[in-house]
């Protein structure tokens, strides 16, 4: 299935160029003149287009198509990632303004995630059977986290200095151009020639807007909404802001990438074991919750750990298990969402827990920003001081009367690590549904095995 893997490698260059900036902040902020928070908003910047644009993807993939789905997002990335070039290049250069370039082109690749973040429990729906569903989405969803482990390894290699940006902005370039090639000329059906499963060849998705009312009204599904989309974004929070966090205790940008690839790596792994164990147990509830609890816990043990120096191996082994158990959730929390949701189309159902990630992810990132202070003479740590110097991301810093109450400001990680407990318990606690699209599989099937039988028990004329 060619077209299946041009899809897959949209989607993986588009999360490339998120974190582009992210594992190297301090040098990107030294290069063009900038504070670390106009760094991060590079990365912000994608949440925030992805929430109004959000809605327009899952209308597009549900209404349009998944192949125009997949070529148009190709276009956007390109474009964004080629003007992101015009920052370096002396001839188009804006002076000081350079940096809003690189803005622009952020913009452009945001407009391009969500038609194809969006699109794996569509493409697994359309073209695999419904005992490969959950492992093709899993697939197809892990290319997100191979995008955060390819920035998180690549841009540390190809910066060792604040010069090299011009090279990294480069070579991120190559893999968009290449997709944008490969979905435009490779990409030529909508759907397969015969259909894999018995909701594939009896559609019933609803028209967007009835289906976006039927969620509404959904409690199971926006309990989901809620807990898995805060998930994602707490998973965003930690992956741009890995680097920063780290290098204010004195650990170098290398080390901080090395934790992005196995908090990674780790995940691709859990994501692939889970899929295969749901794809045969159907035990879609028991794994979410269970790989939810023991996520809150790594979350914490990582909080703990990254307040202090010259605990690298603990923080490598917190940051495994983080990506081990935290990413393990997201392709199964996916195909949950269509399941608590059908007959609604998958690209609204999982669409608008993107949404509302992206909303929980911008005031994450705003908000643990807020609990910092700058740190603009520190011998031990490894940030570059050009600008305003680091961000401690463990400082007194009282900004809300509530939170200086709870002294919940105290340590802004730790604040992360707690809403990750919350949201986990909540989930456990409060969600239930039942698996709307395997039963009326199941009960189609049934349908279909009895009017054989029926034809069959006809004596011939």
């Amino acid at each position: 299935r060619c077209g299946d893997v041009h899809a897959y490698l949209s989607l993986l260059s588009a999360l490339q160029q998120w974190l582009t900036f992210a594992p190297v902040a301090d040098k990107t902020a030294a290069y063009f003149h900038i504070s670390l928070e106009m760094v991060n908003w590079l990365s912000i910047v994608y949440l925030l287009v992805s929430i109004p644009f959000g809605l327009v993807a899952t209308w597009v993939l549900d209404s349009v198509g998944l192949r125009c789905s997949v070529i148009l997002s190709a276009w956007l990335n390109m474009t964004g990632s080629i003007i992101r070039i015009f920052s370096v290049l002396n001839f188009l250069s804006l002076g000081s303004q350079n940096y809003w370039y690189l803005f622009i082109g952020q913009c452009f690749c945001a407009l391009a995630q969500p038609l194809v973040i969006f699109s794996p429990t569509k493409l697994a729906a359309l073209w695999f059977p419904d005992h490969q569903r959950a492992t093709a989405n899993m697939i197809a969803s892990m290319s997100n986290p191979l995008g955060i482990l390819i920035a998180n390894v690549l841009s540390p290699a190809l910066v060792p200095e604040g010069k090299h940006i011009p090279l990294m902005l480069g070579v991120y370039a190559i893999p968009s151009v290449t997709a944008c090639a490969l979905a435009t000329v490779g990409i030529h059906e909508k759907v397969p020639p015969t259909p894999p499963s018995v909701s594939a060849t009896n559609s019933t998705s609803q028209p967007f807007l009835t289906g976006l009312k039927m969620l509404l009204r959904n409690k199971p599904y926006l309990i989901l909404a809620l807990c898995f989309g805060g998930g994602i974004g707490m998973f965003t929070c930690f992956s741009a802001l890995l680097e920063q966090i780290l290098c204010e205790k004195e650990y170098s940008n290398e080390f901080a990438g090395l934790n992005g690839a196995l908090f990674t790596v780790c995940g691709l792994l859990g994501a692939f074991l889970l899929g295969l164990y749901v794809d045969r147990t159907r035990k879609f509830i028991e794994s979410t919750k269970i790989c939810f609890c023991l996520s809150a816990l790594a979350s914490i043990m990582f909080a703990v750990t990254s307040r202090f120096r010259h605990q690298a191996v603990t923080l490598a082994v917190t940051s495994s298990l983080f990506g081990f158990f935290g990413f393990a959730i997201y392709p199964i929390a996916m195909e949950l969402a269509v399941e608590c949701s059908y007959p609604v189309g998958e690209g609204t159902s999982t669409g608008l827990i993107f949404v509302a990630s992206q909303i929980e992810g911008v005031i994450l990132m705003i908000l643990l920003q807020a609990l910092t202070v700058h740190v603009s003479e520190d011998t031990s740590s490894t940030c570059a001081l050009d600008q305003d110097g680091a961000l401690d991301w463990t400082s007194k810093y009282v900004l809300w009367t509530l939170c200086w109450a709870l002294d919940c400001t105290r340590y802004p990680v730790l604040v992360l690590a707690g809403l990750c407990s919350a949201v986990a318990c909540f989930y456990v606690i409060f969600f239930h549904t039942d698996y709307k699209r395997l039963h009326a599989e199941t009960n189609s099937g049934d349908l279909v095995n009895a009017e054989d039988a029926a034809i069959a028990d006809v004596p011939e004329a």
